[in-house]
């Protein structure tokens, strides 16, 4: 995994709906990639919680770069399927989400994806949630997507 790679996949992140979002990548590795977001009011419920949504988006997308860490860059990362459990509400001014590639298939790859509350540098595990992806050669992609 290059250097050049890491770079390149810390800006690709930060684009369209994640960018919308205000998510910001904080740590990558191989196998490993975390990020966090700054909460504002646009990201709360009506109880002033950090939306399940938010939460949601931000441990699949974070899974998604996780596995991004693992292949070239002529490949294409899918989310086939993710579980997701809610253990508190998320309160606090900014949440951070750690996601590791837990099962490195070939094509098929499992991630877990851990969302913290921070709230005066005391981080608190609000959601866990398990990632199915699906690492695609472009060819497969292109045909998938049906711009062949």
């Amino acid at each position: 995994m290059s250097t050049t790679w890491l770079e390149f996949l810390k800006k690709d992140f930060v684009q369209g709906f994640p960018a919308f979002c205000g998510f910001k990548v904080v740590r990558v590795d191989y196998c490993k990639f975390e990020t966090s977001l700054k909460v504002l009011k646009k990201h709360r419920q009506q109880d002033g919680f950090v939306h399940a949504g938010v939460i949601a988006t931000m441990a699949d997308h974070t899974s998604g770069y996780a596995c991004f860490t693992t292949v070239s860059e002529k490949f294409r990362i899918l989310t086939i399927e993710f579980k997701i459990n809610y253990f508190k509400p998320a309160k606090g001014p900014l949440i951070v989400c750690r996601s590791k590639v837990i099962q490195n298939g070939k094509k098929i790859k499992v991630v877990e994806s851990e969302v913290f509350s921070v709230s005066n540098g005391i981080e608190t595990l609000v959601s866990k949630g398990m990632f199915t992806q699906i690492a695609l050669a472009p060819d497969s992609f292109l045909k998938m997507t049906g711009e062949y």
